[in-house]
């Protein structure tokens, strides 16, 4: 089997041609997931539904509420859902209003696409309601005027509806976006989608799992995988043209295997 080629290769022909940035936002935008998932953890806990903190990493990292909803129905039949769901989102949003911050590089990455002109949106499987809460709190409502979730399509992530639906209200063709996502459902959505996708492990959460996570984005398949926003420079970026930092050759290499 052909190797996928290294991003010194796929970079040129991956990031030109782009009029639209699509960009998950839990662990893209927002550095939330290690508050979403230690939180989602102890909420499981508090319902009888036990599980080791990668567990809940692996199986619902990139979900939406009404993925995560339908799993604790089946993790325990007994539980009350929207208790469940009233629990964990007292816990999540309280957090977030007190502790949660921007990805490192992400506000100079949105300053640049603006002073481009390449045009961008948020494509998150979060509710409006938790998407409203953390942008506030980061104080980031101004600077993203089209915001989708997964409450707009029939099926969320890895379908890919919302990606369609976000590149169809923005008058965009699916070959001319570029998808920023951290979860293996969210390439798998962007592929399924017809888009080009750059898988972002730069997140807090990925401390002592990026280059395993990086090896699941390929395979998924990620265009690209990037470790960071903060190298962007302004030179690299004309209309058409987004770059960022790659992972090293080493984590390329595990991801092709």
């Amino acid at each position: 089997m052909t190797s996928p080629p290294t991003s010194k290769d796929t970079a040129p022909g991956l990031l030109d041609s782009i009029d639209l940035v699509i960009f998950d936002f839990d662990g893209v935008i927002a550095d939330s997931e290690v508050i979403s998932l230690s939180t989602l953890h102890r909420a499981l806990a508090d319902f009888g539904i036990y599980m080791s903190l990668s567990a809940v990493r692996e199986r619902f990292l990139g979900t939406s509420m009404r993925t995560i909803l339908r799993q604790v129905r089946i993790l325990n039949p007994a539980c009350s859902t929207a208790e469940f769901a009233d629990r964990w989102q007292n816990m999540l949003f309280e957090q977030f209003r007190r502790d949660l911050a921007p990805v490192p590089g992400i506000v100079p990455l949105i300053d640049r696409l603006q002073d481009a002109q390449i045009r961008y949106c948020i494509g998150s499987s979060s509710s409006f309601e938790r998407l409203g809460i953390a942008l506030d709190a980061m104080a980031l409502t101004s600077r993203f005027r089209h915001v989708f979730n997964a409450e707009q399509v029939v099926r969320g992530k890895p379908a890919p509806d919302l990606f369609l639906h976000a590149a169809q209200q923005l008058g965009t063709a699916p070959t001319r976006c570029l998808v920023i996502e951290d979860s293996p459902f969210g390439v798998r959505a962007a592929k399924a989608a017809g888009m080009r996708c750059a898988g972002f492990v730069g997140g807090v959460h990925m401390a002592g799992i990026r280059d395993d996570h990086a090896a699941r984005l390929r395979a998924a398949g990620a265009d690209l995988i990037l470790d960071s926003f903060a190298p962007v420079a302004p030179e690299t970026l004309a209309h058409g043209q987004v770059l960022g930092n790659p992972v090293s050759g080493e984590t390329e290499e595990r991801a092709t295997r």
